[in-house]
């Protein structure tokens, strides 16, 4: 995987890489392998949480390019 965008599920990002799963938890998702998260799109997740999806997916995809 070489980028995700906010409509991808956080369990289809986390099944490709599991390096990226310090910024879900970081946003305070720590529940990353309960069936209703890992089904959740990341913007249902931030939009849950209260984080911005645009600037996660920025964060995430920063990290995958290197």
């Amino acid at each position: 995987m070489t980028q995700i965008d906010k409509t991808m599920t956080i369990g289809d990002i986390l099944d490709e890489n599991r390096e990226v799963a310090p910024f879900f938890l970081e946003m305070g998702m720590h529940c990353l392998g309960c069936p209703s998260a890992r089904s959740e799109s990341v913007e249902q997740a931030c939009r849950v949480h209260g984080v911005n999806a645009d600037e996660l997916v920025a964060k995430i995809n920063a990290f995958l390019a290197k």
